[in-house]
């Protein structure tokens, strides 16, 4: 991936995240970046990968 690639992807990561941290309990924004942007990468689409990232982090809190 190249630099303007990982810039927009960050940016529409940062956007996605402000969702879900305003309602989200206190927890560690890499973690959630980390999901988000992986499921970015295998092609989902972005509500569905800012479902799995949220997913993710329920995972995390079990």
């Amino acid at each position: 991936m190249d630099v303007a690639a990982l810039a927009a992807l960050l940016r529409e990561t940062e956007e996605h995240h402000g969702f879900y941290e305003a309602t989200a309990p206190a927890h560690d924004w890499w973690e959630w970046y980390a999901a988000y942007m992986t499921a970015r990468e295998q092609g989902r689409a972005p509500d569905e990968a800012a479902a799995d990232a949220a997913l993710h982090m329920d995972a995390l809190r079990r």
